[in-house]
């Protein structure tokens, strides 16, 4: 597949998670070569071939879940009589998801805000800092890769249009008013995060569960949102907190 490269731009400018095959080691007689490569979409739409056959067949199935855990996979299948094929070679191959990094959707470029934005450039996470202050961000001085997004407190519709919501959207929400992160949290709920995190006492987050439950009807009020936020291993200044914070949502993506 000549054109992986190009292919590979075209998804990730679209945001599509796709897997790429790449065949790493082919000992004696095989239906590819080192280099070959191909990739498959969720929907199992292939691009390119290894070879055809149940060896491609196999490797369908293991892009698949290495899209559904977003985990890279490495393989090797000998290629003897239950593969159909007499040829009598081995193929390692390595899987690689892509388009699937954790992407952080921080409501508030408070210090605390602008500290953790800043501590996890050059992690995985692509990091949006969003806040609703008029001209705030005119003032700030930050790393190219941070996402800088004005939303509007007269349309909540650009919070909710700010978070692409997803299996690996992580949200934190952090602003200078409670009544805004009430509104946040309450809309986050009805959508899809890997993670949730609201910064605040037990205090705050026992008076927004009773007020989710109560007045939104949202049955397991703040039962999924992590509240307070941080590992909790001590500190108080922004930068202090802001490494808690981010300790934690790279516990979480890592999976430790």
């Amino acid at each position: 597949m000549k054109n992986w490269i190009y292919l590979l731009s075209e998804f990730k400018r679209k945001r599509e998670p796709v897997a790429l095959v790449t065949v790493t080691k082919c000992l004696g007689s095989t239906p590819c070569v080192v280099g070959s490569r191909m990739l498959i979409t969720k929907d199992q739409t292939l691009y390119g071939t290894i070879g055809g056959g149940k060896l491609e067949f196999l490797a369908t199935d293991e892009a698949i879940k290495a899209l559904r855990e977003n985990q890279i996979i490495e393989s090797s299948y000998t290629l003897g009589p239950e593969f159909e094929q007499c040829c009598g070679g081995k193929v390692e191959f390595i899987i690689e998801p892509m388009n699937q990094s954790p992407e952080l959707f921080l409501f508030g470029a408070g210090h605390i805000g602008q500290e953790i934005a800043k501590i996890l450039v050059d992690t995985p996470f692509r990091v949006h800092l969003i806040d609703s202050r008029e001209n705030w961000f005119e003032q700030l001085t930050l790393d190219d890769s941070i996402i800088l997004n004005q939303v509007s407190v007269n349309d909540f519709k650009t919070f909710r249009d700010a978070v692409h919501w997803g299996k690996n959207c992580y949200v934190l929400v952090l602003t200078h008013d409670h009544s805004i992160d009430f509104e946040i949290i309450a809309m986050a709920l009805q959508n899809e995060t890997k993670f949730l995190g609201l910064i605040g006492s037990k205090t705050k987050r026992v008076r927004f569960h009773n007020m989710l439950v109560k007045d939104m009807n949202i049955e397991n009020g703040m039962n999924t949102v992590v509240c307070p936020i941080g590992l909790q291993v001590g500190g108080d200044s922004p930068k202090e907190i802001a490494i808690d914070v981010a300790a934690q949502l790279l516990e979480v993506h890592y999976k430790k």
